[in-house]
């Protein structure tokens, strides 16, 4: 029923955890897919063991290092499941995760994914939670994305719709947020379960990793999805935020994350 993607890149040292919360899940029906984008390390090592120790997880690599939406996109083509659920190579799961989200997309069929909040933590261990609106608006895509990317199910027939993630400079990073936005642009809407489902790797630098290229990618994938959704001139003025942020030092980025481990 359910195809667990995860793209991974030099995790030799996590993917093997996020690996194991897939496989001590309450809900059994699922395979596993690890593709691996060209790994430098001993990631490739990590999976090919896994691949023997059970007949559900595959595995796959690219041929060269193609970035994260490929890969994604290659991994989902690769999908035999009616559902697609999302893992990053250093995040995992809470036990009841996978049973949660099925049976939710099972009983509303008027939603096309299914988030859920999440524990953050980093190399010191767990430092807070994230909480995202629970019905997510076109309005709660205007800043940023309303779902962690980690914790989403989607129907497999609501990705193959809008052909995946789009693969592109700009979504280098970002490609979730882009593909939030197209699928809302269709029609499609997501719901976010309020339990945290998901551990979550985000570590005290994270804001200051996203370059100014980065920055420049988001606001020209906004302006684009933003004319498919309808919104007011007014509204536009969201598609500004990744260029003002190129402002800020990245000193205050960092900062602004130390701030939010303290809470």
């Amino acid at each position: 029923m359910i195809s667990v993607i995860i793209p991974t890149y030099n995790a030799e040292k996590t993917i093997e955890r996020a690996v194991e919360s897939v496989l001590k899940q309450s809900c059994q029906d699922f395979e596993i897919i690890l593709y691996d984008d060209c790994s430098t390390d001993n990631t490739w090592e990590v999976l090919s063991r896994l691949n023997k120790k059970d007949s559900r997880i595959r595995i796959f690599q690219n041929e060269r290092n193609s970035k994260s939406a490929f890969t994604r996109n290659q991994a989902i083509n690769e999908a035999l499941g009616k559902y697609i659920m999302q893992l990053d190579d250093d995040d995992y799961c809470h036990v009841e995760r996978m049973s949660k989200q099925v049976e939710f997309l099972d009983t509303h069929s008027s939603y096309d994914f299914v988030g859920s909040n999440a524990v953050l933590w980093d190399q010191e261990g767990i430092y807070s939670e994230l909480k995202v609106p629970e019905k997510p608006q076109i309005n709660d895509l205007l800043k940023t994305s309303p779902f962690i990317n980690p914790s989403v199910m989607f129907r497999k027939k609501a990705l193959d719709t809008v052909d995946g993630y789009r693969v592109s400079k700009e979504t280098v990073r970002g490609q979730d947020y882009d593909l939030y936005l197209r699928m809302y642009g269709k029609g499609m809407k997501g719901y976010n379960l309020q339990e945290n489902l998901v551990y979550y790797y985000q570590d005290k630098h994270y804001y200051s990793k996203i370059s100014w290229k980065n920055r420049i990618g988001e606001f020209k994938f906004k302006y684009r999805n933003f004319q498919h959704l309808e919104l007011s001139r007014i509204q536009y003025i969201y598609t500004f935020k990744p260029l003002l942020a190129i402002m800020i030092p990245r000193k205050l980025l960092s900062l602004k994350q130390i701030k939010r481990r303290k809470r």
